[in-house]
């Protein structure tokens, strides 16, 4: 049944003496159901008559449970863009996931300004931006003691903040979307924090609508053009197994005071083998454990991958650790496992590994020199003196491997330039066949040669004579 109705029928105010003092009451009907509402004056009693007489004349629709027209239901509901944030951060938390939490909370934070009545009296931008993201966002954090300058910011921005339901307007909405679309320093932000800003305020919107303070998402409704998002990696980034030999032998001899066991290096060469050999994504690496290892002695092994540890900080996680120990992998259900092959050379390495370094007390492989978990620090640090040391001077300037990530997109180019077949490379790396196909694209395309190649073998087809033999 629809929940709105236009049949609507007003009373005029009926007038009650009481023993000391007139009550007033306005009775009126939607749907044939009857509504009463009672008032100490004619004054308010006429005022809310006239509302209602005023929706029905301009056609709107009433609600049948409340009685109310649409306008004032939403008026009802409606919340300061700052009080309606802290609800939605409310509702997502539990359910999200670490980096996520930080994401929605960065996401707000950079929509309010779109969303103030006033800059009067405006805290500090960089002040303000601390107590939103650092408190006024963070469920974990928003009732525990804070410095006196971030409680008087939390009571400006609360005070100061337009109603949501001004998010009906497609133009407040094209100012939210510019805002977002900025780095604090006022330049462009990079298309992909863009599209994942843009997925929140969307996302938001919703939640909006189904409090009823927003009567439709109208954020399709904007034409606002969103920076185009290069989804294809950089060939340049993406090393040979020659240049992945040395940078590997690098991080290995890196050493301290010339003690090699004194350095991180040594203890990671395997760590960032798992990423160039297997495309391990450096949170799946962080928390592979011994016993993921099914290796023979020599040849091809498997990894099995189930329990991720992204970096989110120790704000956002349930643990309060910095990394985030999820239950599932990403794209994946949890419990669910994704089997990695062990080539041969990282077979030899992860052996190398339990041999020499041997793991954690909770039989993880990687850690820092005390026990704990690896600090991403300590990894761009390794991995930086490693391509300075293995990599000519032109390399090293160059994108060449610059991020440990890298390691990743060359292994999945070496599955593909080998000639496995995309689904199979998909499974491996942990994502969808699309998704691959957009990040790879250029390297899948530079294999047409090869592939037109073998399709004319498959038919016997001989460019001299111009038939099939």
């Amino acid at each position: 049944m629809n929940e709105t109705s236009y049949d609507v029928t007003i009373w005029n105010i009926e007038t009650r003496q009481g023993k000391t003092k007139k009550s007033y009451r306005l009775t009126w009907f939607v749907a044939k159901k009857r509504f009463d509402e009672p008032a100490k004056t004619y004054a308010l009693m006429e005022s809310f008559r006239s509302d209602l007489v005023a929706a029905a004349r301009r056609g709107e629709a009433f609600d049948r449970t409340e009685g109310l027209p649409v306008s004032m239901l939403r008026s009802k509901a409606d919340l300061s863009f700052f009080d309606f944030a802290c609800k939605y951060v409310d509702m997502k938390w539990p359910r999200a996931a670490a980096k996520s939490r930080a994401g929605n909370a960065d996401t707000l934070a950079s929509a309010l300004p779109a969303m103030l009545a006033t800059t009067r009296g405006k805290p500090d931008d960089a002040v303000l931006r601390r107590a939103l993201t650092g408190w006024a966002f963070n469920m974990k954090r928003r009732a525990s003691a804070k410095p006196p300058e971030i409680e008087q910011a939390l009571r400006w921005v609360q005070a100061n903040t337009l109603p949501t339901s001004r998010l009906n307007d497609p133009a407040k909405l094209r100012e939210v979307l510019d805002e977002i679309s900025q780095k604090l320093d006022g330049r462009q932000a990079a298309a992909k924090t863009v599209g994942r800003k843009r997925a929140v305020v969307n996302n938001a919107l919703e939640y909006g609508v189904e409090l009823k303070i927003l009567d439709a998402n109208r954020l399709s409704e904007v034409k606002w053009k969103a920076p185009k998002t290069m989804r294809a990696i950089d060939k340049r980034v993406v090393i040979n197994p020659t240049q992945a030999g040395s940078l590997l032998a690098a991080v290995e001899a890196q050493k301290v005071d010339g003690v090699p066991r004194r350095s991180s290096g040594p203890m990671l060469k395997a760590f960032f083998a798992v990423m160039y050999y297997a495309a391990l994504r450096p949170e799946e690496a962080a928390t592979l454990c011994k016993s993921d290892l099914q290796l023979p002695e020599r040849g091809w092994g498997e990894l099995l991958l189930s329990t991720p540890a992204p970096i989110a900080g120790a704000a956002w996680t349930d643990s309060g650790e910095r990394r985030d120990r999820r239950r599932q992998l990403k794209q994946r259900a949890e419990g669910e496992v994704r089997p990695v092959p062990s080539p041969p050379p990282l077979t030899a390495i992860l052996h190398d590994h339990l041999k020499t370094v041997g793991t954690a007390s909770d039989g993880r492989l990687f850690r820092n020199l005390t026990g704990g978990d690896v600090a991403e620090s300590t990894v761009s640090r390794v991995w930086d003196n490693a391509r300075r040391a293995a990599l000519s001077e032109a390399e090293y300037a160059s994108p060449l491997a610059r991020r440990p990530y890298d390691l990743r997109h060359a292994c999945v180019s070496t599955w593909l330039a080998a000639g496995v077949p995309s689904t199979q490379c998909a499974e491996w790396a942990g994502h969808s066949v699309a998704v691959l196909h957009q990040t790879y694209a250029a390297v899948i395309a530079g294999l047409e040669s090869e592939a037109h190649q073998r399709i004319e073998r498959a038919l016997d087809w001989n460019e001299d004579t111009g038939t099939s033999e």
